[in-house]
């Protein structure tokens, strides 16, 4: 008997906590024009009626992925159109605008290169003079390291841009 009573005493807090959740979120504006939400009711303030949040990340109930929303609506016979031959005369202007970026792109990502290694070469010191007047020299590691960091995600930059444009480029064929 007892231990069915220890079950139901588990069992039945379990049973109450999807219930318990759900709270009620009130919105108060003061005389001066602040806004405060609130989970305590206060003198004034209005009940908010929120959904609760979507916590499905993209799955229906059963675990399968939402289908995109068809379009609701034909666009209307009113609706500017395009003919073939302009739309062709515009994806050709935008290829040649691409085109030059890539090349822009390219270049920039030969410097951003060629500025790596320059500064691979040059380690960051410093001196340090002695008591005795002479001077010892010292690599700053985290300065050199830092500004490598900071030539590499040039050299990535350009090369993600260049990555992006080929493609682009490539989806217009």
């Amino acid at each position: 008997m007892t231990k069915q009573i220890t079950f139901l005493s588990i069992l039945l807090p379990l049973l109450m906590q999807p219930f318990l959740a759900h709270a009620e979120i009130y919105k108060h504006v003061d005389a001066e024009g602040r806004v405060t939400y609130s989970n305590v009711k206060i003198k004034g303030a209005k009940k908010l009626d929120l959904e609760p949040a979507d916590t499905s990340f993209g799955t229906d109930s059963s675990g399968e992925k939402k289908r995109a929303p068809q379009a609701k609506t034909p666009s209307p016979a009113s609706f500017p159109k395009v003919d073939a031959g302009t739309q062709n005369q515009r994806d050709g202007k935008r290829k040649e605008i691409l085109q030059a970026e890539l090349e822009s792109e390219k270049k920039a990502l030969e410097e951003a290169k060629k500025a790596y290694d320059e500064g691979a070469q040059k380690p960051e010191v410093y001196q340090q003079k002695n008591a005795d007047g002479t001077s010892k020299t010292f690599r700053n590691v985290a300065k050199f390291e830092e500004k490598m960091k900071a030539l590499q995600d040039e050299v990535d930059a350009h090369q993600r841009n260049i990555d992006l444009l080929t493609k682009e480029i490539n989806a217009l064929n």
